[in-house]
């Protein structure tokens, strides 16, 4: 390393994203330099630790053991610093101040996010945070691109869900899986049993119901089928958790739904406890690393928590 000269915080940056993206074409879209502006950089950068970072393989390059081990290394200083950052920045005397820009998944916005949000304007009139309504997989792509401060996302344990490097997250609650099936289903077990995957097996034969845009809830309901032992037949694909619960009043098929996804003023669906093999639904926020300190983030946080 040349003498007394730290890493360029920009450059460990780019190797952070090369890591992330694999290639310099898909770093200079994202970060809006040059490919050869980013290859630069990256030599530059391999002169001030000293050592080979990139290898070349065809026309691509890979992380040396050095650079991979630089760029674990590199994560956690950029949180320090952000963190450093965010604690200097937005909390005056006066209280929280500034804009975030939060988004969260259809379901949670009217029960969870909502009701937090009057309270931050009630208690906090200069912070102004806006929502925004985007399924978990596109949400994470935001926030690695900045263009979102803070995310709410849902995962299942029988289905977790990876985080990229860069971002990360804090559990804010978890609940119950329930079968959603027509009152007076033959393979009902009733108000006060458990669904057992022995008796779910019953169910191979029925129409289910899955979400059109999450591939984890399609994945969930495969894996909970595999484990009762058949595969399910997927006859409806629909987003709006309303229209789920009105499929199945009519009968036209079956569904695990999250305890908030069920509508229990519905006479003609029942809901019933699963097997807790099943596993739960898991909520959780996202941010981006060394940002949760920063007072505006930090007060939506404790709101939404």
């Amino acid at each position: 390393m040349i003498e007394d000269q730290l890493p360029d915080l920009g450059r460990l940056r780019l190797l952070v994203e090369l890591s992330r993206l694999g290639t310099m074409a898909a770093v200079a879209e994202r970060t809006g330099y040059g490919t050869s502006a980013v290859s630069k950089h990256l030599a530059v950068l391999e002169q001030e630790v000293g050592a080979r970072l990139l290898a070349p393989v065809g026309r691509r390059v890979r992380l040396t053991p050095a650079g991979e081990r630089l760029v674990e290394h590199a994560v956690g200083i950029l949180a320090r610093v952000e963190e450093a950052r965010a604690e200097l920045s937005g909390g005056g005397t006066a209280g929280p101040a500034g804009r975030v820009r939060l988004a969260s998944f259809a379901s949670a916005a009217e029960p969870l996010v909502v009701p937090a949000l009057v309270r931050l304007r009630r208690q906090h009139p200069a912070l102004d945070v806006r929502l925004y309504e985007h399924e978990p997989e596109q949400l994470l792509e935001l926030l690695l691109a900045g263009e979102l401060d803070l995310g709410l996302v849902y995962d299942y344990s029988l289905v977790p869900r990876t985080v990229p490097t860069g971002l990360s997250v804090r559990q804010i609650a978890e609940q119950p899986m329930l079968l959603t099936l027509p009152a007076g289903h033959p393979y009902d077990p009733g108000p006060d049993a458990t669904v057992a995957l022995a008796r779910l097996r019953r169910l191979a034969g029925a129409g289910w119901i899955t979400n059109s845009r999450g591939s984890d809830d399609d994945e969930l309901v495969q894996r909970v089928c595999a484990l009762a032992g058949f595969t399910p037949r997927i006859v409806h694909r629909v987003d709006s958790l309303h229209l789920v619960n009105l499929l199945v009043e009519a009968g036209l098929g079956v569904a695990l739904l999250a305890e908030s996804g069920v509508e229990r003023s519905r006479e003609d669906v029942v809901f019933r406890p699963l097997d807790p093999l099943v596993g739960r639904r898991r909520h959780f926020l996202v941010a981006r690393d060394g940002q949760w300190a920063w007072p505006p983030i930090a007060t939506v946080v404790r709101a939404l928590a």
